[in-house]
């Protein structure tokens, strides 16, 4: 069994509030936002799977991996 890290979680939250909609969606994260989704955004963007510190939007990569994250969630919506 994995045990993931918290950070790991924070990640695909944050991915998750990407609307696939438009690739001209993007988020902007706030210096005042918790902290665990500042460093976040910091995480994903090193990953290079968004184009900002602070959000700004999807790379390719960032943009399927936020398509499976999504179907994930839908799959277990209830």
């Amino acid at each position: 069994m994995h045990h993931y890290k918290n950070e790991l979680f924070d990640e695909l939250k944050l991915l998750s509030l990407f609307s696939l909609e438009s690739n001209l969606n993007g988020l902007k994260i706030h210096n005042d936002a918790d902290d665990s989704l500042i460093s976040a955004a910091q995480r994903l963007f090193d990953k290079g799977l968004i184009t900002q510190t602070d959000g700004g939007y999807l790379t390719d990569g960032g943009r399927e991996l936020a398509e499976h994250i999504h179907q994930v969630l839908d799959a277990i919506e209830v």
